[in-house]
């Protein structure tokens, strides 16, 4: 009863604490963190780190503070203090939500919400990579959800430092380049090409990631043996609803979820998140197509049907 007490005490402090920084969240600038930080002298490290932290914990954007790092501290400095304010900050909010919420979620959990997180855990440090290359939900925000696993700390925090680094750099480069913008440095049209190139190659990150997550190819050979063996194997049909019931028909057990609506009904599909999907269409264009959304949503085991139903059909295989 007493541990009940404090956690819900410390619940409402973060609560109230949260609310007020997002009360006074215009005035969280970067010019006001500058100036404030410049006559800080050899504490302004430990300070801007400690600042980052809290700034993950109450919610408030990290970017604001990722590009004064840069513009402070330099493209090297800074991105070694972004990324360990940051890294600390959503070391902070998941042991917060561990402590606080993690004993009442894993009691009320279950369906589908409960197979996505069991699916979360399994895959452990992997999952926590991928959404940290791929931002799939805000970065304040995950740190709690994440919170709420059974995801190892030791593993959650390597690869979160890891795998944050690439945008560190981008954002950091681009604070550090703007500063020089304004102050007029050397070789400034090098210095924000660099930073756009940054930029460029974090925005395809999503894409990148998404197709290594994305399995390789099938043969509809080898799909047909996966089904004889009763694998745990979801095949997504992605054709129209006219096709799937068309003269070609569609391999038995196979569930049709179109291609253009496929973005808004993935959490039908959210108990294979961690399991084994295989797309499949006519030829293998639109399975491609929807392989790759897959991949990008955090699917961990996406393959497309080489050929679709022409070469299973064409094979004499069973259709319904």
């Amino acid at each position: 009863m007493k541990t009940k007490l404090i956690r819900l005490g410390l619940f409402a402090i973060l609560v109230i604490a949260i609310g007020i920084a997002i009360s006074y969240r215009d005035q969280f600038d970067a010019a006001a963190l500058e100036a404030w930080l410049d006559g800080a002298g050899a504490a302004g490290p430990i300070l801007f780190i400690l600042i980052y932290a809290a700034a993950a914990v109450l919610f408030l954007p990290g970017s604001v503070l990722t590009l004064a790092g840069g513009a402070l501290f330099g493209p090297v400095w800074g991105t070694l203090f972004n990324l360990i304010g940051a890294t600390l900050g959503a070391t902070l909010a998941f042991l917060i939500a561990r402590y606080l919420a993690a004993d009442w979620v894993e009691r009320k959990t279950g369906g589908r919400l409960k197979q996505l997180k069991q699916g979360v855990e399994k895959e452990g440090w992997r999952f926590v990579a991928f959404v940290r290359l791929v931002p799939l939900f805000p970065f304040n925000l995950l740190n709690y959800a994440l919170g709420l696993t059974r995801i190892n700390l030791a593993h959650y925090i390597i690869a979160s430092f890891i795998c944050m680094f690439p945008g560190a750099v981008a954002y950091t480069y681009l604070g550090y380049a703007g500063r020089e913008a304004i102050a007029g440095g050397e070789g400034l049209i090098q210095k924000i090409l660099l930073a756009i190139g940054l930029l460029v190659l974090v925005a395809f990150l999503p894409r990148w990631i998404g197709r290594l997550r994305q399995g390789p190819s099938q043969t509809v050979d080898q799909l047909k043996q996966q089904l004889d063996q009763q694998a745990d194997v979801l095949v997504l049909d992605v054709r129209s609803e006219e096709d799937f019931n068309g003269e070609q028909q569609h391999i038995p057990g196979a569930r049709n979820v179109p291609l253009e609506e496929l973005p808004n009904r993935l959490d039908e599909l959210a108990e294979y998140q961690e399991r084994s999907v295989v797309t499949v269409c006519r030829t293998d264009k639109r399975s491609a197509k929807a392989a790759q959304l897959l991949a990008r949503q955090g699917f961990a085991d996406v393959h497309i049907i080489k050929g679709g139903m022409t070469d299973w059909n064409e094979k004499g295989y069973p259709v319904a």
